[in-house]
């Protein structure tokens, strides 16, 4: 017997005895859900927006000043020739 058929018989007998009702059974889906959600979340290793647009200026300040340090050491090569 699989996990889902145990899962079913288990929610069908509470079900039948009136102990669960149809909005416990939506809830606990839904919390399930998010639980997995989060789950995958996690593992992807995933950025909220914000971090991302932090990171992204961060990057932007660091390429600039690559950019000007190779600018400048061209201009010192020049003047050396």
């Amino acid at each position: 017997m699989s996990n889902s058929e145990k899962i079913l018989r288990s929610l069908s007998s509470l079900i039948e005895n009136g102990i669960l009702t149809s909005k416990d059974i939506r809830k606990e889906i839904s919390t399930d859900w998010k639980f997995k959600k989060d789950k995958i979340i996690n593992k992807l290793e995933l950025v909220s927006r914000e971090e991302f647009e932090v990171l992204k200026k961060i990057v932007q300040k660091q390429d600039a000043v690559i950019k000007k340090l190779a600018k400048n050491k061209k201009t010192k090569k020049a003047k050396r020739s």
